[in-house]
């Protein structure tokens, strides 16, 4: 039985991400740089380049973020009786 072959993973120039994102290159860049992408300098000479998975990874971090968010705002506008209920006990 042969051993499944292990594929590297594909790397993106910046300028692709940035296309992909709607983002400038330079916010690219920087998030690399802050770790929400992973990247390397690759190749003579050293040019930045991305991880694929790692693209998508930020996507569904981006995509829990947005959804988070939106339970948020939706229950900063609920009203107490939507949230506790409209009983009147003890009163």
């Amino acid at each position: 039985m042969a051993d499944s072959p292990v594929t590297a993973p594909r790397f993106l120039a910046p300028a692709q991400v940035a296309e992909l994102l709607s983002i400038d290159v330079d916010e690219v860049i920087a998030l690399v740089h802050d770790g929400r992408l992973r990247g390397a300098q690759l190749g003579s000479p050293p040019r930045w380049r991305v991880e694929e998975p790692s693209l998508q990874d930020y996507l569904s971090e981006q995509s829990e973020t947005s959804r988070r968010m939106a339970l948020w705002r939706q229950s900063q506008t609920a009203s107490f009786p939507e949230v506790w209920g409209t009983s009147t006990q003890g009163a």
